[in-house]
């Protein structure tokens, strides 16, 4: 038997729900709550961190970048600071080491000066000519003693071949001997070295062979 609807009946609860599944949402809205749904959902289909931990993991790299740069500025600074105070403490040393050097040179002829002075003030009228040469001489061999000690050498070439490395040609001679062709024949003025450096080469004359 078919029963009529009567007024005011209402729709079944069942029915309602399933009718009603499909107009849930809003117009302008999707299921996944774009607008006034799930703040966490985003369109690509992932979610969105809410509490802001995107930026704060930038913030993080943007202090840890800025800390390496200042450690590294800080080591360029000691290592600038310590390479300048190395470079002052070796011109200190060098300096230093020049100065005592030159001391020990001079403390060698103190005595040497000595004698100097006293033959510079001797009485002339009490003192004869043989006395002043004989202390010139022992002043000449004092001091070339301390000079020697210190690495002076005196080239005096005579009769040896000449060395344009250590002479220095101020005027030649004839020779008949082809074996004295280029020989050192006087000294004009010795040379000095000082620990093999040439101070002044020995002014010679040479002889000339003409053939």
């Amino acid at each position: 038997m078919r029963h009529s609807k009567k007024k005011g009946d209402q729709t079944p609860t069942g029915e309602r729900d399933v009718m009603g599944s499909e107009n849930d949402f809003a117009p302008g809205e999707n299921a996944g709550g774009a607008e006034g749904g799930d703040p966490s959902f985003d369109a690509s289909g992932g979610t969105a961190a809410a509490d802001g931990s995107g930026d704060a993991g930038a913030a993080s790299a943007g202090v840890t970048e800025s800390a390496d740069v200042a450690s590294e500025r800080d080591k360029y600074l000691r290592l600038a600071a310590e390479y300048d105070n190395y470079r002052k403490r070796s011109a200190k040393e060098r300096s230093d080491a020049g100065t005592r050097a030159q001391a020990d040179l001079v403390r060698q002829l103190i005595e040497a000066l000595d004698d100097v002075a006293r033959f510079a003030h001797v009485d002339p009228a009490t003192t004869d000519a043989a006395t002043i040469v004989q202390g010139v001489d022992m002043v000449e061999k004092k001091l070339l003693k301390s000079l020697g000690s210190a690495g002076l050498e005196i080239i005096n070439p005579v009769g040896e071949t000449f060395d344009p490395a250590l002479h220095e040609a101020v005027a030649t001679e004839p020779t008949s001997a082809r074996e004295d062709d280029h020989v050192v024949a006087r000294v004009y003025q010795p040379g000095y070295l000082f620990k093999s450096q040439l101070l002044r080469p020995a002014r010679v004359v040479v002889k000339q062979w003409n053939g």
